[in-house]
């Protein structure tokens, strides 16, 4: 009996299974009308900025664009070559050792190709941020960076594909939907797993001392029904001029992470703004609801890669009957697979950006519900805008695509509103 139309069931049964799910939590955590009554026009940006200050985001914005989009068109012509031609798939077929070891070869192997060829476009960026003075720290800090976000994403990807392979290899009819329930696991366990084992190589934390400003982020934590286990400081000005803090982690690993630049350089007023706006992130869960729909994306994911990528090239031929579970591993499955993925992530980033406008709409909304502050809010969002040099007014479809905030304009307008 052949396995291939009991896969294709199977398949789309997970890619439907993964659909249904999504709806369903994007139904009851994502909110669609996070501004009573709606949100408000965005202001004008004369109004906010000098012409000055507008030529520069715009040029800023301008350069970054090209060399960002740049990158992204050569990396995915790269993938999809490796991934669609049939030159790459037989190299991917040269890699040698056992089946789990080539397809780690054939990752790294990857990863270091695409970081290559899209490395003159990231030392084009950074000497932009540099000339501009938001980018701080020497070129080999720089590359020291990326070499361990190259290694991350080496591990992690490699970590899911011997796990897809190993479930295609064991069940040759079931694995679209075993694999689909790994792929999902994974997503979960890597937001567990991240602020406690990725954010570290990167940055160094230390506890916020003691005083005014640590007890009014308790104090606002309390208010917003949030637990803390800490607050911590991260030293990002060794790399960026920016200002930021997010909140991460889940139960007892939950901490707020201030950078350094925003203890030392801004009003405390401000600061407690972007407190309660990432203290609201917390509140509602929004790490939650994003790894629960990237779990529901990764059965989508591997659902839809059942139906379109042919058997074939997930297994080698079998010796015996279709129905025995081969021994033999294709391994120009695995730059059609990074390929595919790539693909997904750049058709798939309107609705994933689409519902973070949202969730942090919402956490503007309650940062001003919360410290009763607006004029603080706006005072923040024109400073985070000055300091990143932040495009007053994007393009409207760079902004669908790629927007994974309100502009600035928006937040202003909805801190004047208030």
């Amino acid at each position: 009996m052949d396995p291939r139309p009991a896969a294709d069931r199977v398949a789309l049964g997970t890619a439907l299974l993964g659909v249904a799910a999504f709806l369903l939590i994007a139904a009851q955590r994502v909110p669609w009308e996070p501004v009573p009554g709606g949100m408000p026009s965005p202001v004008a940006a004369s109004s906010v900025f000098s012409p000055e200050q507008i030529a520069r985001a715009e040029n800023f914005a301008m350069w970054g664009r090209v060399w960002s989009w740049s990158s992204l068109v050569v990396s995915l012509a790269v993938a999809a070559w490796f991934g669609f031609s049939r030159r790459g798939r037989l190299w991917a077929d040269r890699m040698p050792g056992w089946w789990w070891v080539r397809v780690v070869l054939v990752v790294g192997a990857l990863a270091l190709i695409g970081r290559l060829v899209t490395l003159p476009f990231g030392i084009a960026l950074r000497r932009l941020r540099l000339d501009e003075g938001l980018a701080a720290g020497t070129w080999s800090a720089w590359a020291l960076d990326l070499a361990k976000g190259e290694l991350v994403t080496i591990i992690s990807t490699s970590i899911a594909l011997i796990a897809l392979v190993g479930c295609a290899r064991r069940w040759p009819r079931m694995w679209p939907a075993i694999g689909g329930v790994l792929a999902a696991a994974l997503v979960v366990a890597g937001s567990f797993v991240y602020p406690l084992v990725v954010e570290p190589l990167f940055n160094q934390f230390d506890s916020l001392p003691d005083g005014a400003l640590r007890t009014e982020i308790l104090a606002l934590a309390d208010k917003e029904g949030v637990d803390v286990d800490d607050v911590l400081v991260a030293d990002a000005s060794r790399r960026t001029t920016t200002l930021n803090a997010y909140v991460s982690g889940f139960g007892h690993t939950r901490r707020v992470v201030l950078y350094d630049t925003l203890v030392e350089d801004t009003p405390q007023g401000e600061t407690l703004s972007v407190v309660a706006h990432e203290l609201a992130h917390a509140k509602y869960d929004d790490v939650m609801t994003g790894t629960l729909l990237g779990a529901a994306g990764a059965l989508v994911g591997v659902g839809l890669l059942g139906l379109l990528l042919p058997r074939r090239r997930l297994v080698g031929e079998a010796a015996g009957p279709p129905d025995v579970v081969p021994s033999g591993i294709a391994m120009n499955a695995v730059p059609t697979i990074l390929a595919l993925a790539a693909l997904a992530t750049v058709l798939a980033a309107p609705l994933q950006n689409g519902i973070s406008r949202k969730l942090e709409t919402r956490a503007d909304q309650t940062a001003l519900e919360v410290t009763l502050a607006p004029q603080a809010f706006v005072d923040l969002q024109r400073r985070l805008a000055l300091r990143s040099h932040a495009d007053p007014t994007p393009p409207a479809w760079s902004q669908w695509w790629f927007g994974s905030h309100p502009t600035v304009l928006e937040r202003i307008g909805l801190g004047r509103e208030y």
